[in-house]
């Protein structure tokens, strides 16, 4: 995350509605979820328990590989897990790279926090002897010596090395790990403070590990590669040519390898003597958020930024394609977390990067991407061609035009936590503010009028074929449509899976739940909980 912000606390208010209207709507699951939130850090303990880890989820999970399957071992906030390490004695530690803190466990004793105010806290790795070490990368760039007693504070030990990101200790008890941002691998002397680069020519190298041989594993995330290193001599062998976007690796015992990706939201197991990669689990969304849809001769195309990739999702099967994933060679793509579609404009956001990226809806290509907002949950086309954004982080919609975005301005401000955005009839739009619980109308002068209050907050928001409002109402778990006319609020449906649990560090939003409202007046909705996409057909 760029930046932090201080949010007011939501003090939200149960709002008296209609009952449900006398229209009834079916809900189904159009894409199925899948079992985490992203998935990073991996490591296998002793007994060969396949662990894994989730920032945005904030949940550290435990992977059954003969089913496939994934079950939350510390949950949300504390599991949050970039990276994962065993010491010699069995206790498990793990970053939260948020919230910058470091926690530990033995067993099933007590939960502890060996470290704290450590933004970026990202990868970690304990020596034969026990002590333990761990980078800020992306939010930082330093390497500590942490505590195993959780007493001292990190002690500082070399900074600026280039993102020196999943690592482990070789042999020679020298820390080897890859500098994401300088395609290298290097070891480091953490005695003396002193790095040397092993291996070159990588893309963006994520991680290293070592098989029970002596071999060094690494992981190229740009380009999908698994690659062993000579760590003698800095000689390369392509392993196995996998998707890009690959986050970590663990090996164990039988030097089986396993590598997260984190845009399939899944592993795999790699046979490293053949290249041959089975998946264990995957899921066809990563983690969705906002979403927007298209409509061309009767079919709706759903547009999903997925946190790790943007993808379409057909209205009627379901069917899902993927246009682009993060750190992918070639591929321009900053973490989306919003979309909204108009024509052939797709436009995506992303709170974390605080940038706004203009796509072609129909090539996929980047027309534009607009930097330095302040986490931007929204952004939409006007009717002149210019976007207007909703800066959470100022508290206003921005109207954003010119060469590259260079001129904007502000055209309406004070608002309590601006998240979902949808044009009018004309030069009206619609906002949800999520802090204060509320629906507005802005006008094109700025003038700002209440529709709606004493939400639970309202996140994505959409615009029916009757002017009707469609909203997820996260903090109540339900939709709601708004007429705009009177403000009456009416229950949709209740009881959905929505409204996952803010990561410590992040913001009270975190995912916005996305809305969208397809030609014939279909309700897409997106599930963070479950990383799914259901619809609503009214009966």
């Amino acid at each position: 995350m760029k930046s932090r912000f201080a949010c007011a606390a939501l003090v939200a208010a149960v709002f008296s509605v209609s009952s449900a209207s006398a229209d009834t709507w079916e809900i189904t699951k159009l894409v199925p979820g899948s079992a985490f939130h992203g998935v990073h850090g991996l490591a296998i303990d002793k007994a060969g328990h396949l662990f894994a880890g989730s920032v945005a989820g904030a949940a550290l999970y435990e992977v059954d590989i003969p089913g496939g399957t994934a079950k939350v071992s510390i949950p949300a906030p504390i599991g949050m897990a970039d990276d994962i390490a065993f010491a010699p004695d069995g206790t498990m530690a793990w970053t939260g790279f948020l919230a910058g803190d470091l926690y530990a466990r033995k067993g099933d004793g007590p939960i502890r926090k060996l470290a704290s105010g450590l933004p970026g806290i990202n990868s970690l790795a304990f020596r034969k002897d026990g002590r333990l070490y761990a980078t800020t990368v992306f939010l930082g760039d330093t390497l500590y010596e942490i505590d195993v007693e959780g007493v001292k504070p990190a002690r500082q030990i070399m900074e600026k090395m280039g993102g020196l990101n999943g690592f482990e200790f070789g042999p020679d008890d020298k820390l080897y790990g890859p500098l994401w941002f300088k395609g290298q691998v290097a070891k480091v002397d953490v005695d003396k403070a002193e790095l040397t680069v092993v291996a070159d020519g990588f893309k963006v190298p994520a991680a290293v590990n070592f098989d029970s041989k002596g071999n060094l594993f690494v992981v190229d995330t740009a380009l999908g590669q698994l690659v062993r290193v000579d760590p003698k001599t800095g000689a390369k062998t392509t392993v196995a040519q996998l998707k890009p976007s690959l986050d970590n690796l663990a090996i164990d015992d039988k030097d089986r390898i396993y590598v997260s990706n984190m845009a399939d939201n899944g592993i795999q197991q790699v046979d490293p003597a053949t290249g041959e990669a089975k998946q264990i689990i995957i899921g066809k969304l990563a983690l969705p958020g906002g979403i927007g849809v298209t409509s061309e001769n009767g079919k709706d195309t759903i547009h999903v930024a997925d946190v790790f990739a943007y993808r379409t999702v057909d209205g009627a099967t379901g069917e899902v394609t993927e246009k682009a994933r993060m750190h992918a060679a070639g591929t321009t793509l900053e973490y989306p977390m919003s979309a909204t579609a108009n024509g052939n404009d797709v436009i995506l956001s992303s709170w974390f990067t605080g940038t706004v990226q203009v796509i072609d809806g129909k090539t996929g290509a980047t027309r534009d991407m607009l930097h330095g907002f302040k986490a931007p949950h929204d952004a939409i086309v006007l009717a002149d061609g210019s976007i207007l954004v909703a800066e959470l982080g100022t508290k206003s919609l921005t109207k954003v035009s010119g060469e590259h975005g260079k001129d904007r301005t502000t055209l309406a401000g004070n608002l309590e936590g601006p998240v979902g955005l949808v044009r009018g009839k004309t030069d009206e739009v619609y906002v949800t503010e999520a802090f204060a619980g509320t629906v507005s109308r802005i006008d094109s002068n700025g003038e700002k009028t209440v529709l709606a209050k004493e939400l639970k907050m309202p996140e994505g928001i959409a615009r029916g074929p009757q002017g009707q409002l469609i909203v997820a109402e996260v903090g109540a778990r339900r939709l709601i449509e708004i007429a705009p006319e009177s403000g009456q609020v009416t229950e949709i449906a209740a009881n959905l899976p929505i409204g996952l649990t803010g990561a410590p560090g992040g913001l009270p939003t975190h995912i916005p739940t996305g809305v969208a409202i397809g030609a014939s007046g279909v309700i897409y909705f997106s599930s963070d909980i479950e990383n799914a996409i259901y619809k609503a057909v009214k009966k």
